[in-house]
């Protein structure tokens, strides 16, 4: 009747409330990184059994007493080989995951990924200084992280002076900044590369491909506190994300700070992700190929898509890893291939479903 205030069915209600995550979300995903983290033990050249190693690590929890059938030395292989690859491949699978799923809210861009910045192209140029600087040697390799990640830190630095104006900070202005910074950090880094002997190319070229055949403890305990602190602050963002996916000027209606929302989601996302390439190189899709997956799984909204990104992204990149490893056996693909190799074609199709929906 005209007038009368019509009250919305059952359905509408329920669409109406806010996204949850729930443990139908969250234990397939803890099975997921549960199952590729002991793929990822039990998978190496050292001919251990796979039982061995899963009752190796099980003796090691407390209030259990279970005997290992390894020796001292299967016992290094899995906790000074084994183990920090593995946790190294979580750490920054998940934070690259995240913080993909976070710039894709941030910039309301489906195939915004955490290099869109000029992250790549910093650390890049950054880790090729300092290989360059001491001849490919062991010095120089040490050298890397550091270096990668001031580059990478550098480059996003620079891209947010070049994007300031009168009118402020827009997010088309950051993506035109980022594609400059890019261009001219890469630039500047196949000059050097063109000027060096191919030792050192064989060397910039590995970390350019990235990997984590060469992690340690003191790589993982380096990288640790950033991409906690970067996860952190993402995982507490995630209502602001949700906020922001509404549109700049709706979220400001609703009370937002856009400005400094996007800021503190940016920061915390470069943050994140160059802690992660300076010890891994360059592995691409990773931040594109979790979250569009996640979204077919547990929806679009961010309370869910952000910590699932950090558990699907992890155990994403760890199973990466084993097929890096187990693919050409002896041999091993670098991890940034395997990555391309199956991030290229989801990519696409990606790019395929965003022009159907404009």
């Amino acid at each position: 009747m005209p007038g009368r205030l019509a009250l919305p069915d059952e359905g509408t209600a329920l669409q109406l409330q806010p996204a949850r995550l729930r443990a139908r979300h969250v234990l397939p995903a803890v099975a997921f990184l549960l199952v590729a983290a002991t793929a990822s033990l039990v998978t190496g050249p050292a001919g251990l059994s796979p039982f061995g190693v899963v009752e190796e690590v099980v003796s090691k929890l407390p209030l259990l007493h279970v005997h290992s059938p390894l020796g001292p030395t299967g016992s290094v292989v899995v906790w000074q080989l084994r183990m920090p690859e593995m946790v190294l491949g979580l750490l920054v699978g998940a934070v690259l995951a995240v913080s993909g799923a976070s710039y894709q809210g941030v910039f309301l861009n489906p195939l915004a990924d955490p290099y869109l910045l000029g992250v790549a192209s910093g650390a890049g140029l950054g880790a090729t200084l300092a290989i360059v600087s001491g001849g490919g040697t062991g010095s120089a390799t040490s050298a890397v992280p550091a270096a990668a990640f001031g580059g990478a830190v550098v480059a996003v630095a620079a891209t947010f002076a070049l994007s300031r104006s009168r009118h402020g900070r827009s997010t088309a202005s950051l993506i035109l900044a980022g594609v400059a910074v890019a261009a001219f950090f890469t630039a500047v880094q196949t000059f050097l590369m063109q000027e060096h002997s191919s030792i050192e190319l064989q060397a910039i070229y590995t970390w350019l491909l990235g990997g984590l055949s060469t992690a340690g403890w003191s790589q993982v305990l380096l990288v640790l506190p950033y991409i906690a602190a970067s996860s952190a602050v993402l995982v507490c963002s995630r209502r602001l994300l949700d906020t922001m996916s509404v549109g700049d000027e709706e979220a400001m209606a609703l009370g937002l700070s856009v400005r400094h929302a996007r800021l503190v989601v940016i920061g915390a996302a470069t943050l994140g992700t160059a802690a992660a390439v300076s010890v891994s190189g360059l592995i691409g899709f990773v931040g594109i190929i979790v979250p569009h997956a996640i979204r077919l799984l547990a929806g679009p909204s961010y309370r869910r898509l952000v910590p699932l990104s950090l558990l699907y992204g992890g155990g994403f990149l760890v199973l990466a890893d084993v097929v890096a490893r187990t693919a050409l056996s002896p041999q091993e693909v670098p991890l940034g291939v395997v990555t391309a190799f199956l991030g290229a074609p989801f990519f696409l199709v990606v790019l395929r479903q965003s022009r159907k929906l404009t």
